[in-house]
């Protein structure tokens, strides 16, 4: 038996990343809902990010709204991933990204803090 083919692959989702329209980030939140796509959304974010550290021009506003909008639309099961993926670099790309991840407050609604009570 072969394996299947891995749908869509970082390429796509690291175009759908750039894009900011309407229709790419139904797509992404599309392949958020998922959870056999997780692999294939945080390699094409790391591509996208990838690409952005690479390239001439640094949109670190752009980079750092698609953090924003990720944190919020994410489901809870990506929201480590996602830290993890901004924290992987010290290039101004990941920063911007985890800037607006931090903005978004996802992990912390995924994750809330334990109360301490008193006695």
């Amino acid at each position: 038996m072969t394996p299947a083919a891995s749908f869509p692959d970082r390429e796509i989702v690291a175009h759908k990343f750039a894009g900011a329209c309407e229709a790419d980030r139904s797509y992404l939140a599309l392949l958020m809902e998922n959870a056999a796509q997780d692999d294939n959304l945080i390699d094409g974010l790391r591509r996208y990010l990838d690409l952005a550290a690479a390239g001439p021009f640094l949109n670190s506003l752009k980079i750092e709204n698609c953090g924003v909008w990720i944190g919020e639309a994410a489901p809870r099961r990506l929201q480590i991933r996602l830290t993890e993926t901004a924290r992987s670099s010290q290039h101004p790309a990941y920063l911007a990204f985890r800037a607006g991840l931090d903005r978004s407050g996802g992990l912390e609604r995924a994750y809330p803090a334990a109360r301490s009570e008193k006695i």
